[in-house]
């Protein structure tokens, strides 16, 4: 067996445990490790284009390769835009093609996942924010659970609790004090009711707090748009209506609304909410 250590030359063989070195024909060789490098794209300026132009240039006086001549300021001149082309390209695939740094390209992934969202009356403008709500539109997965929904209206900035209703069962329910037993948040709800079998389909909202849309320079508009506005969460009701269970239906309760007084021909809160 040859020292391998001591040949010189081309090993070309041992990547595939053969040593075409040897004398003796080829032979078993130790194989290498194979290191892999995680591929990324590899940026060409105007120089290593430049570059690699004048080796595909013919050889002879007439094409010279002195840096400072026509010839070779010329090529190197013309080469320039390609190494701005390829470095356009690379940001389309370096930066553009990830939704959590794209800039320029950011319009076109909202228009292509539905975005801005049509229930969202003041969509976010900010860099940042808007490719937050993008990655989360990607990569969202949803569900029908209590905590899925609290944590959509956390994100909307709202309050919420909700309601479920069982109609009461015979060999099922049971008498006696059940409240905060099948809605934790609603401590005075009991666990049965009685009613008809298609309450089980029904569930309530409870918003403990009214939405506030505050006038903002450089958005809003004067002589159109309030100082400040109290509404109804009609945001938070139509991703809700849009997400619940096909099969149910949703009571939204806006119990804080009842201190006001409609009573009176004109009120001055009228104004903020939009009602006169």
């Amino acid at each position: 067996m040859p020292d391998f250590a001591q040949q010189s030359g081309p090993d070309f063989g041992n990547d595939f445990g053969l040593d075409f070195n040897a004398s003796h024909g080829p032979q078993l060789a130790p194989v290498k490790r194979v290191i892999s490098y995680p591929d990324r794209h590899v940026r060409r300026t105007g120089s290593d284009y430049g570059f690699a132009f004048l080796q595909l240039l013919p050889q002879g006086q007439a094409w010279p390769r002195d840096p400072f001549s026509t010839l070779v300021l010329c090529i190197y001149g013309l080469a320039d835009y390609w190494g701005f082309v390829d470095g356009r390209a690379a940001d389309l695939l370096e930066t553009e093609s990830d939704p959590r740094a794209t800039r320029e390209l950011l319009p076109d992934w909202e228009r292509n996942w539905g975005l801005p969202d049509p229930c969202i009356i003041n969509p976010p403008t900010a860099l940042a924010e808007r490719r937050a709500d993008l990655v989360a539109k990607m990569t969202l997965l949803g569900a029908q659970s209590r905590a899925y929904f609290y944590g959509v209206a956390e994100k909307l900035r709202y309050n919420i609790e909700i309601t479920e209703f069982a109609p009461y069962m015979t060999g099922v329910s049971r008498c006696g004090d059940t409240r905060g037993q099948f809605n934790p948040g609603d401590p005075n709800h009991y666990h049965w009711t009685l009613g008809p079998p298609e309450i089980r389909f029904y569930w309530t909202i409870h918003v403990s707090a009214k939405k506030l849309t505050y006038f903002h320079c450089n958005s809003s508009q004067c002589g159109i748009d309030r100082l400040l506005r109290i509404d109804i969460a009609d945001d938070l009701e139509c991703l809700f209506n849009r997400w619940k269970p096909a099969h149910t239906k949703i009571v939204y309760d806006y119990s804080p609304m009842e201190s006001l007084d409609f009573t009176l021909s004109f009120d001055t809160q009228y104004l903020t909410l939009g009602i006169m």
